[in-house]
């Protein structure tokens, strides 16, 4: 037997544990979808973090039990410039830790699973591995195997949702652990690479500006680079004016607007145009062209796609919609979602008719789908070479019954978005009208919809409006050679307008293209998977971020907090920032984990970089940023002094001192500014009790300046 790390003699009762050769352990990542599959398996005797039966036993991680040590467990025990940059090798793995006020400690509820684990392990002959289906599962699993110590062979259960038909599917159809080495081979040198990264920039950003309270990330800071370089973009966009000259040709009741085709840069030329024509003007129509256009149906959801949507339509957060997403699938109602494919392949193609089917019993759709033609499918989302290793997102099938609202919002998404994809094109009737006039010619554009095809499955008012180029053009038609009396003319001032600021939307669309505007397909296509992040990490880089006090989101746009911008000019010309840079390390994990590049070489070439870029930081001069100073509530003389973990009063016998962790939140420095400045600070979303029950307060101080909840009152002005 191989080492084991938590010796077992018994469940507390000094019972030795016995081993059953036929016995197969099951791991799957999270306790509710190891008890799913243990009730298809026939493991029905629940015990304390596993269930046995039917020859199986089921256990289950709890997220990431394991971890990569931190610099403390390589003997790097102080922030200094002559412990950079730190290069563990090997990498130690460690049971997961929780940061206290004490600073890191072993997290109890993981370092118990982790024997229950060992236990199930350790009882069984083989083990069936039932983590997500993706890089972030199979490095869970793989972590808790090394760090147990164990070498049984163990087969992979790979599906795409968790309907009792798909794992009886997978249980009769398992692969060989070994098929996902590449896989596990790509999620490992994603986690060094981010721990090298993160670890030694951070520690050098404390060196070279004093202060332990920020930190860089291999993702996260060309992410907030993006923020940062289109806010200060967007602020310092200077408009300039420009003019546009247009005229008005009449018939009968209806009228019709021609734009000048050039825009005029200089008032003077604007005027001299406008003085061209006049009453007695006549505009020849040189062009009248009627064309018919298809506009595809979009593609089926990804992840990204899905949470683009969700917070253009219904203002919903990237790290929300996901979670949203998470529940859905674990209720076993739509496909894994934290896809990059928006294709499906031949064989899930046969069900579709029937979850469409269902889809149509749906009262959003009912009525679309009395004119649905089931034996005519737009099928440009089928192809098989185009799915990677999860299928685009689709619904199961199953009853959708007691959702809450953003579940039942999220799922119509969805499935609504089947309906559009398999759909035929909507056709469009694009007018073009050319005209004429004083030596000038002018244009008129209107469209016009024939059939909405897959536009009709949500009837968006704000699709339609792009529909006509030139609002307020008018309707009336006029045949090429026409001579027609100019009826009005006008001239508009207009000014040129900067790139808006950032949504969660866009960002997650720049975050997959390198914040990129690319116009030329070919060129886009050599780049499609250059982007940063992966669909399932996108939202947690915005979250983290949000969580550090470096973004904050203003309405719908996302802009920096001053820390952010603090953080951004130091390092805005450096790697660690270079967004190109660190989306090819993207690419390259994905060569990876197709086997077409070995693990060693990506590793050395993230280790070269590292010491390049800690190099950097640490002969850095940063610009001074402005330090807030707070009179101390409590002494109303000492000052108080922010840091990383914690704020006090430097004043000797006042005492007054605020940890920045409270219960799972951090307090941002905003949160420190607003609690020493009024006494509370705004509501926190997303605290949870010691049940895991979340609730949302204020941080405010009572009598004796300890910190206290303050609770929001409901409607009836009594606190929740």
């Amino acid at each position: 037997m191989s080492n084991r790390r938590f010796p077992f003699s018994g469940s507390g009762s000094g019972e030795r544990l016995k081993f059953y050769p036929n016995m197969k352990a099951i791991i799957a990542e999270k306790p509710s979808v190891g008890i799913d599959i243990a009730r298809v398996v026939g493991a029905t005797d629940k015990k304390d973090g596993y269930c046995t039966g039917n020859g199986y036993m089921v256990t289950w991680a709890l997220g990431h039990l394991v971890s990569l040590a931190m610099p403390g467990a390589y003997g790097y025990t102080k922030t200094s410039a002559e412990d950079l940059p730190m290069l563990p090798d090997p990498f130690r793995l460690v049971s997961r830790q929780v940061r206290t006020d004490k600073g890191m400690v072993t997290d109890i509820a993981a370092a118990k699973q982790l024997k229950i684990i060992d236990s199930v392990f350790d009882r069984c002959d083989s083990i069936i591995v039932a983590t997500d289906c993706a890089r972030e599962g199979e490095l869970i699993f793989r972590w808790i195997y090394s760090y147990l110590g164990y070498t049984k062979p163990f087969q992979r259960l790979w599906i795409s949702s968790l309907t009792d038909e798909a794992i009886r599917e997978g249980l009769a159809n398992l692969r060989d652990g070994s098929d996902y080495d590449s896989l596990y081979a790509a999620a490992d040198c994603r986690a060094k690479a981010d721990w090298l990264v993160g670890m030694n920039a951070s520690h050098a950003l404390a060196v070279a500006s004093g202060s332990a309270n920020n930190s860089i990330g291999r993702v996260q800071t060309p992410t907030l680079a993006m923020v940062c370089a289109r806010f200060k973009e967007n602020r310092n966009f200077v408009s300039t004016p420009y003019w546009q000259l247009h005229l008005t040709l009449k018939r009968q009741d209806a009228h019709r607007m021609f734009i000048h085709t050039e825009e005029f840069k200089e008032k003077d030329a604007a005027e001299a145009a406008y003085r061209k024509v006049t009453s007695g003007s006549v505009a020849t129509i040189t062009k009248a062209e009627r064309k018919r256009t298809f506009q595809q149906a979009p593609l089926l959801y990804d992840l990204t796609a899905l949470q683009k949507d969700c917070n253009v339509h219904y203002d919903l957060t990237a790290d929300k919609t996901l979670s949203i997403a998470q529940s859905l699938y674990e209720k076993k109602l739509i496909s894994y979602p934290r896809t990059g494919s928006r294709y499906i392949p031949k064989d899930v193609m046969r069900h579709i008719p029937s979850l469409l089917e269902k889809i149509f019993a749906m009262p959003e759709f009912k009525e679309y789908g009395q004119s649905f033609d089931l034996s005519n499918l737009n099928n440009r989302c089928v192809d098989d070479t185009k799915v990677t290793d999860h299928h685009a997102l689709i619904i199961t099938g199953i009853a959708h019954e007691g959702l809450s609202e953003a579940e039942s919002t999220v799922y119509t998404m969805i499935a609504g978005r089947m309906l559009e994809s398999f759909s035929p094109p909507c056709e469009k009737e694009l007018l073009v009208m050319e005209c004429a006039c004083e030596g000038m010619a002018f244009r008129s554009r209107s469209s016009s919809i024939v059939r909405p095809g897959w536009r009709g499955v949500f009837a968006r008012k704000e699709d339609s409006e792009k529909d006509e180029p030139e609002r307020d053009g008018g309707t009336a038609e006029f045949a090429e050679g026409e001579a027609v009396p100019v009826m009005g003319h006008g001239l508009a001032q207009k000014k040129t307008l900067p790139k808006p600021l950032y949504t969660e939307a866009t960002l997650l669309a720049a975050m997959e293209t390198c914040g990129k505007n690319i116009t030329d397909e070919q060129a886009k296509e050599a780049i499609k998977d250059l982007g940063i992040g992966t669909p399932a990490t996108r939202a947690a880089i915005i979250t983290t971020l949000v969580k550090r006090d470096y973004i904050a989101r203003s309405g719908k746009s996302i802009i920096p907090t001053e820390k952010g911008m603090y953080i951004y000019e130091a390092v805005k010309d450096m790697r660690v920032a270079d967004v190109e840079l660190t989306g090819s390390w993207e690419k390259t994990l994905a060569q990876v984990e197709r086997h077409t590049l070995d693990t060693e070489t990506f590793m050395q070439s993230i280790r070269d970089y590292t010491r390049r870029a800690t190099a950097e930081i640490l002969r850095l001069e940063f610009p001074t940023m402005q330090e807030k100073s707070f009179t101390c509530p409590k002494c109303k003389t000492g000052k108080i002094i922010l840091r990383s973990k914690m704020a006090r009063c430097d004043h000797d016998g006042c005492g007054l001192l605020v940890f920045r962790r409270i219960l799972n939140k951090e307090l941002t420095d905003t949160h420190m500014e607003q609690l020493f400045s009024s006494g509370t600070t705004r509501l926190i979303k997303g605290f949870k009790g010691k049940k895991g029950v979340p609730f949302d307060a204020a941080v405010t101080f009572d009598a004796e300046y300890n910190t206290v909840f303050s609770f929001p009152k409901t409607g009836n002005g009594k606190k929740k």
